[in-house]
C-alpha cells in the first residue's frame, strides 16, 4: 500500500492528484506545521532525515522529492499513462524539460520572493523598516522581473498548448500544478490568461476534486 505523508500547505497535493488520476490505492497521514516557525513537525524526520514533504513509502520503500515520486508512480504502476509516447522525441523532451523546469527553476524564484515577503514580518521592530527595505529592493530589481519573465514564458507556452506534454494530466502537468496555483493564489492573472486557465482547469479536474475530498483544499505557505 502507497502512504502519503502530506504536511499542511505544502507540495503534497500533487502527489495526490497523481495517485487519484492513476486509481491506485493510498493511505495517507497528515501532518501539521509548528505554529511560530511554519517548519514541518520532528515527526516526519522519522520518515526521511530532512523531514520535508511529499514522501511516499511504498512498503519498505521511501521516496522523497516531487520529481522522483512522480518518476517512480508512472515507471512502476501508470503502464504508460500520464507520459507521452516513447517514440515522441520532442513530446519526451517538453515533458522532461518541464517536470525539472518546476523545482529547478521557477520554485526558487517563489520560495525566495515568500522568504523576503516574511522577513520585515518577522524582524525585530527596531529593524522592521529596514528590513522592509530590503525586501522591496530585493523584489522590485531583482525577483519581480524574473519571476515575471518566467511567467510570460510558461504563459506564451500554454497558451500554444493548453498544457505542457503529453496526455491529460501528464506527470509535467501535474509537478507544474504546484507553482502555478501558487501564484495564480497571490493575486489577479489578468496578464497570464493561459496560466490562468491551466490552473482553472487542474481544479475542475475530476481527480483533483477527488482530492479536495480527502485532504482538504489546497493552501499556501505564508497565508
Amino acid at each position: 500500500m502507497i502512504h502519503v505523508h502530506h504536511l499542511e500547505k505544502s507540495r503534497s497535493h500533487r502527489i495526490l492528484w497523481l495517485l487519484e488520476t492513476l486509481g491506485l490505492d493510498y493511505e495517507i497521514s497528515v501532518y501539521q506545521r509548528d505554529a511560530s516557525t511554519q517548519q514541518a513537525p520532528e515527526a516526519l524526520r522519522k520518515i526521511h532525515p530532512l523531514g520535508k514533504s511529499p514522501v511516499i513509502t511504498d512498503g519498505e520503500l521511501t521516496v522523497a522529492e516531487s520529481g522522483a515520486i512522480i518518476d517512480y508512480l508512472l515507471q512502476r504502476y501508470a503502464q504508460g499513462r500520464c507520459q507521452p509516447d516513447s517514440d515522441d522525441l520532442n513530446a519526451w523532451v517538453d515533458y522532461r524539460y518541464w517536470l525539472h523546469y518546476a523545482e529547478g527553476s521557477l520554485m526558487p524564484l517563489l520560495v525566495m520572493k515568500l522568504v523576503f515577503g516574511q522577513l520585515p514580518k518577522r524582524a525585530p521592530w527596531l529593524v522592521k523598516p529596514i528590513a522592509k527595505g530590503i525586501t522591496q529592493t530585493v523584489n522590485s530589481s531583482f525577483l519581480d522581473p524574473q519571476i515575471n519573465r518566467h511567467l510570460r514564458f510558461i504563459d506564451d507556452y500554454l497558451a500554444a498548448r493548453d498544457q505542457f506534454a503529453g496526455p491529460w494530466p501528464s506527470g509535467a502537468d501535474v509537478q507544474m500544478s504546484f507553482p502555478l496555483q501558487a501564484v495564480a493564489a497571490t493575486g489577479s492573472m489578468a496578464e497570464y490568461p493561459a496560466i490562468a486557465r491551466f490552473v482553472e482547469r487542474v481544479e475542475a479536474d475530476p481527480a483533483w476534486q477527488r482530492v479536495v475530498e480527502r485532504a482538504g483544499p489546497l493552501t499556501m505557505p505564508g497565508a
